[in-house]
């Protein structure tokens, strides 16, 4: 990423193109047209790849959360290093209620990092989205601010991260990278097919788009 290795720049500040979501997650259409293993793994793969180079910046990274992360969209926030949220943002992984497929090993990982296992395995297992009050609580949040002065929060913080020891910031960054490293299990391929590769992850998909409760039969 250019901008890692540019002098001029100091903080990165990541935002959504608007004010109802950070990000949502994936086209869902694409995964119509999964049936291989090459589809599932590389999908994950290929997230995988932008949650690696964004957590591997020595540049601090904040997420500027002016609305809802969800699924991807929340990896994606995890892989920063702060996150300010707008009091009406919300946040969760509901693949078990609405598509039903699997996490990456570093998806699951920053998640871990996060919460600890057990709020972690608590968020997926319930499918439910959590305020931004109870995501601050839990410890996916660092800071809550009104809508209209999050955009000003961020560019304050980010100028005062600019101030501070770039030497010692992207050593702080690469020390924890390491320990997440150490984390991150190295091969989940076998359970990310189990369920990218079912009878109802399919169900999920059409569901989905079609805007009804998925029948789960678990095959």
């Amino acid at each position: 990423m250019k901008l890692d290795t540019d002098p001029g720049v100091r903080v990165l500040v990541l935002k959504g193109a608007g004010d109802r979501a950070f990000a949502t997650g994936t086209d869902i259409r694409q995964f119509l047209e999964f049936r291989t293993a090459e589809d599932a793994l590389g999908y994950e793969a290929r997230l995988t790849r932008v949650l690696s180079r964004l957590a591997g910046m020595s540049k601090p990274t904040i997420a500027m959360l002016q609305g809802d992360a969800i699924g991807g969209g929340l990896f994606i926030a995890l892989a920063c290093d702060l996150r300010l949220a707008a009091p009406h943002a919300r946040f969760g992984v509901p693949v078990a209620r609405t598509l039903g497929n699997f996490l990456a090993p570093l998806s699951l990982s920053l998640l871990v990092a996060a919460l600890g296992p057990g709020r972690a395995r608590e968020l997926v297992l319930t499918a439910r989205l959590l305020d931004a009050a109870e995501a601050k609580a839990v410890g996916l949040l660092d800071r809550i601010h009104p809508a209209p002065e999050l955009a000003s929060r961020a560019r304050e913080l980010a100028a005062s991260l600019a101030e501070l020891a770039p030497l010692t910031l992207a050593a702080t960054k690469e020390a924890t990278r390491r320990m997440l490293a150490v984390l991150t299990p190295h091969d989940l391929d076998d359970l990310i097919l189990s369920c990218y590769l079912s009878r109802d992850f399919h169900e999920g998909v059409r569901a989905f788009l079609d805007k009804r409760k998925p029948d789960w039969q678990g095959r």
